[in-house]
């Protein structure tokens, strides 16, 4: 029987369930889900997991959650498979066991789940569970990004940027963030951080901007800061050298969007320190439209990190 029919085997019973989980009827969907689950079929122990995981309609446990992913991955369920994966490295329900967990990425990636690939590299970058072997880590995580997978051709961009000495490549680590860049702003950020620092490439100011930006643009929260700082670090002292009004807008928006949503005391602090120079030198006018814009932005593009 080939993978497709088999799992048009198992996802056929349960329509009904799916029909109730997208109309927000939890209790009905998992009781359900639930009744199949108790019967074999993989698919439906998966989704019984998710119900706890995610907690919908219930409260989150993650301890039963992993025992409903273990049933899925003997299944041959592949994202249980990997999610099972997570739950032994995790020690959810006893003792953690990283060799069991890297045995089940191996599973997963086999059944077609690309990514856990990178979880198996992360591994092996560590010694965790595996013996460290950082050569075989980059080409576990890269054979994923080679099948077209953009988590991967990030995480296979940091591994070679920032990895073990004996893979660093800051040239490859470039080629796999701009190959990654139309569909992670991480990329873009990384890209962004490469430019301005020399990283495999020559220093460039206005490329780091644009990069950043792009990142920044897109509520990746990373690049907030940086771009704020693109924008206003070479006029030094603001209150000597006043940036054109487009410029100082820009800084201004960047600066209070790390204040608002950045995760780093330090870098609120910087931000919040910056601010108090710009409002020094903006006009007073200027701030309930900036708000405004900020405010906007904060709606449309969730935080990303």
């Amino acid at each position: 029987m080939s993978a497709a029919v088999r799992a048009d085997d198992l996802n056929a019973p349960l329509a009904a369930a799916q029909a109730l989980l997208a109309n927000g009827e939890h209790a009905a969907a998992y009781a359900r889900f639930l009744r199949h689950a108790e019967t074999g079929n993989a698919l439906a122990a998966f989704s019984v997991g998710l119900f706890h995981q995610s907690g919908w309609g219930r409260p989150v446990d993650r301890v039963e959650a992993c025992a409903w992913f273990g049933r899925a991955a003997k299944g041959d369920i592949p994202a249980a498979a990997h999610f099972f994966a997570d739950c032994l490295l995790q020690g959810h329900g006893g003792d953690a066991d990283p060799a069991g967990a890297a045995q089940w990425y191996g599973r997963a990636a086999a059944l077609g789940h690309h990514g856990s690939l990178c979880a198996l590299a992360d591994l092996h970058m560590t010694g965790t569970g595996v013996a460290r072997d950082p050569r075989r880590g980059l080409a576990l995580c890269r054979q994923a990004a080679e099948l077209g997978s953009v988590p991967a051709a990030v995480r296979t961009g940091r591994y070679l940027l920032e990895g073990d000495d004996s893979i660093r490549d800051a040239v490859a680590a470039r080629a796999w963030f701009e190959t990654a860049a139309t569909g992670s702003p991480e990329a873009q950020f990384h890209l962004g951080r490469m430019h301005r620092d020399g990283l495999g490439v020559e220093i460039s100011p206005q490329q780091a901007r644009y990069w950043f930006e792009s990142a920044a643009s897109r509520g990746y929260v990373p690049a907030y800061f940086p771009t704020a700082q693109s924008y206003l670090q070479p006029f030094g002292d603001l209150t000597r050298v006043r940036p054109p009004a487009e410029i100082l807008a820009k800084g201004y928006m960047w600066l209070r969007a790390t204040e608002l949503r950045s995760r780093t005391d330090e870098e609120r602090a910087a931000a919040t320190a910056w601010l108090t120079r710009v409002r020094a030198v903006m006009p007073e006018t200027w701030r309930p439209t900036l708000e405004a814009r900020v405010a906007a932005h904060l709606e449309e593009h969730p935080a990303r990190y």
